[in-house]
């Protein structure tokens, strides 16, 4: 690690004292030969300027100038850049970056850093098209969006250039893999089984099944609808602190208990396609990304499970209302 911050240091204050990169190009009030702030940019700026002045991509930077890509992101674009943290780069196995940036590895980290770069301006509204959506609790639930394994922090920083979305996690194109579910331009498998029916029927949601019937919500999810249920499944249940499931299917919490289920339940049908627009995104990689959603802190795992009264998304991890949690 010591050897990355050594070589992202020298790369930095190579690229900080760069007459072209100087700061006075952007109109801000630092000095020309320091990074500038966010709150001295004076204007827009190019993507690769702009992520100076966030101050927290130093090693995508860094990494960009050893793939020989930074100019390219300073030209016309326009281009749509998922950008890792520093924190998410330092989470890869210990000595990933640092082989990463030395000159025989160059094609594998274009390869890498052009998987994170999309062709065109695309807006978090070009994926999305919810911020989030009232639950039968009548709390609001946030859903954001995810893009293979990382989460879009920030959305939405513009650019002269293009855009920048702010990911907490590096994507890699060898183990992209698209959400598992019906595919959204096809006519859903038609069922005769309710939402309950159907969870019974899956198997990995038993502890779900249960809470509902403790919590008298059985018949509700077995009416009309339409439903959207985030099913968390038996593993996501099971990593709540010890002794909660057993705590709340309690008769004496069923209120609790009702309040928590109801959060997961949105009163209408909305398919994955009815939330996220895009499911897949070729990135000038060649390989396509793969755009999905976050529901709270939970990620989808499967989409569009279609019942008669409805639509199960599976999620892996509970989500609590905030009086709640």
């Amino acid at each position: 690690m010591k050897t990355l911050l050594i070589a992202t240091t020298i790369t930095l204050l190579t690229y900080g004292t760069s007459s072209a990169l100087a700061c006075s190009s952007c109109g801000c009030t630092a000095k020309a030969a320091s990074t500038c702030t966010a709150g001295q940019q004076a204007k827009l700026t190019d993507i690769v300027h702009t992520a100076q002045h966030a101050g927290q991509f130093n090693t995508l930077l860094a990494a960009l100038e050893a793939a020989d890509l930074a100019d390219a992101l300073r030209g016309p674009g326009p281009f749509t850049v998922f950008a890792p943290t520093d924190k998410a780069f330092a989470a890869l196995p210990e000595g990933t970056v640092e082989s990463l940036l030395k000159p025989e590895n160059k094609a594998k980290l274009q390869a890498i850093l052009k998987y994170h770069v999309v062709a065109g301006k695309v807006m978090s509204s070009d994926l999305i098209k919810y911020s989030n959506a009232k639950t039968l609790h009548g709390n609001k639930v946030q859903l954001t969006l995810r893009v293979n394994n990382a989460r879009v922090t920030k959305p939405d920083i513009k650019t002269t250039n293009g855009v920048i979305h702010v990911l907490d996690s590096v994507i890699l194109p060898d183990n992209a893999k698209p959400i598992t579910g019906h595919a959204t331009k096809k006519a859903p498998a038609r069922t005769d089984k309710t939402i309950v029916q159907t969870a019974i029927d899956a198997g990995k949601f038993k502890t779900l099944v249960t809470a509902i019937q403790a919590a008298d919500l059985a018949e509700a999810l077995s009416g009309k609808g339409p439903f959207t249920v985030f099913a968390p499944t038996d593993a996501a249940f099971a990593k709540l602190p010890a002794g909660t499931v057993e705590s709340l299917v309690k008769p004496e919490n069923k209120a609790k208990l009702q309040a928590i289920l109801k959060y997961h339940v949105i009163p209408a049908k909305l398919g994955s396609n009815d939330i996220v627009t895009a499911h897949t995104v070729k990135t000038l990689s060649g390989k396509p990304i793969y755009p999905s959603l976050m529901v709270d802190n939970a990620a989808l795992q499967t989409k569009n499970i279609y019942c008669r009264n409805g639509v199960i998304h599976v999620i892996d991890t509970v989500i609590l209302p905030k009086e709640t949690s």
